[in-house]
């Protein structure tokens, strides 16, 4: 069996590349992260929200390849910025890493993280169907 997508036409469409639901099986092997700030191995860290999410993607991927998995198999993003102008830089960076079908999505405003040059951080679980 495969992930089904769940969009009731009672609750409002998406407002971009997610879906409301999205049920998993029974026996799915499960990879849940920790979340993932834009910082390189080096310690550097861009200025800018577009390459911090990225390097946050590239972590998630990281995980994921290390588990044997891919973005495919991703259900759900939980994702934190500390500015709301950096919405749609954001999900430019997310919907460019989703696989269909969309994983589920949530995006909340922060007033920070640990240092304050950290602008993004992502956390995904990920399920993959045997």
């Amino acid at each position: 069996m495969e992930k089904t997508v769940f969009n009731p036409p009672s609750v409002r469409k998406p407002f971009g590349q997610y879906n409301h639901g999205l049920y998993v099986p029974p026996g799915a092997a499960l990879l849940v992260t920790s979340g993932q700030l834009g910082i390189r191995p080096d310690d550097t860290i861009p200025p800018g929200v577009t390459e911090q999410a990225e390097l946050c993607f590239e972590a998630c991927r990281a995980v994921l390849d290390e588990a044997g998995m891919s973005f495919a198999d991703v259900i759900r993003i939980s994702a934190y910025v500390t500015r709301r102008e950096d919405f749609a830089p954001y999900m430019a960076v997310r919907d460019r890493y989703t696989l269909d079908p969309k994983p589920v999505s949530t995006l909340i405003v922060v007033s920070g993280f640990t240092r304050p040059e950290f602008l993004v951080e992502v956390e995904v679980t990920a399920a993959r169907v045997p």
